[in-house]
């Protein structure tokens, strides 16, 4: 099954552009190719572009705290099963403990970095850190792969708490819809939402039949077409029926 995601609004469209770039940078961190490790540096860089919200940090532990009063709230079911609980509570609350301690302006010692912004000006233009460029960066790149994983790791280290955060809501938020089964006939889908909000739609669609969802929604009705690719990759619209998994998400 492919997971496709609809955000319903600029905020979770946020976290969910931090979290993919999050997985792009531990990637390449863990390599040890010289270009690998320097498309991990690029991808600290979009982080920040990304992340320049300055209410974000506080938008998080907002979001957090409500979490934990909600799952607090819980103890008291029966049918919930206590350990679980107790764990994902310890998780909200490891998660904003660490993003409170984080102090300043998300990646500021970045911004306060002379070397690394060179960079970062650098590599904003096409083929701009070559080595007649960035002489000294090019030395950094000939360092043991153990040495430049150390310092990346070391330049990333003040902003983890921030992708902590966002791992921790984002589960949360997945984890807070309940999944029906249903069929795009003649490859299209629609369903009134009344008015109801959502946060974030999951469309879940069997990798094999080759159907790929283009989604639209708002707070009063979600449209998906289900388009397929031919030969030169161009979407076509896909004919015949679909089942898929649809998801959506609120907390």
């Amino acid at each position: 099954m492919i997971v496709y995601e609809y955000p319903f609004n600029e905020r979770i469209r946020t976290l969910l552009r931090l979290e993919d770039l999050y997985e792009k940078f531990s990637f390449f961190l863990h390599q040890s190719d010289p270009l690998q490790h320097h498309v991990a540096i690029a991808t600290i860089f979009e982080m920040l572009e990304v992340a320049g919200r300055a209410d974000l940090k506080s938008d998080l532990l907002q979001e957090l705290d409500r979490q934990k009063n909600t799952l607090i709230g819980f103890k008291s079911n029966p049918n919930v099963q206590a350990d679980m609980l107790d764990q994902v509570i310890n998780d909200v609350e490891r998660a904003s403990a660490t993003l409170m301690g984080s102090t300043g302006k998300t990646g500021q010692h970045i911004r306060d970095n002379e070397w690394l912004m060179s960079i970062r000006g650098r590599t904003i233009i096409p083929g701009g850190a070559c080595e007649f460029d960035l002489p000294s960066y090019h030395a950094w790149k000939k360092l043991p792969a153990e040495k430049r994983f150390a310092d990346i790791s070391a330049w990333f280290a003040p902003i983890a708490p921030l992708f902590d955060a966002i791992n921790v809501v984002l589960r949360l938020l997945r984890e807070s819809g309940g999944t029906t089964k249903v069929i795009a006939q003649a490859g299209s889908y629609q369903q009134m939402l009344q008015g109801k909000v959502y946060q974030l739609l999951r469309v879940s669609i069997d990798q094999g039949m080759g159907a790929i969802p283009e989604i639209s929604a708002n707070k009063y009705m979600l449209w998906i077409r289900i388009m397929s690719q031919d030969g030169d990759m161009k979407p076509k619209p896909f004919e015949g029926d679909v089942p898929f998994d649809l998801t959506l998400c609120n907390f």
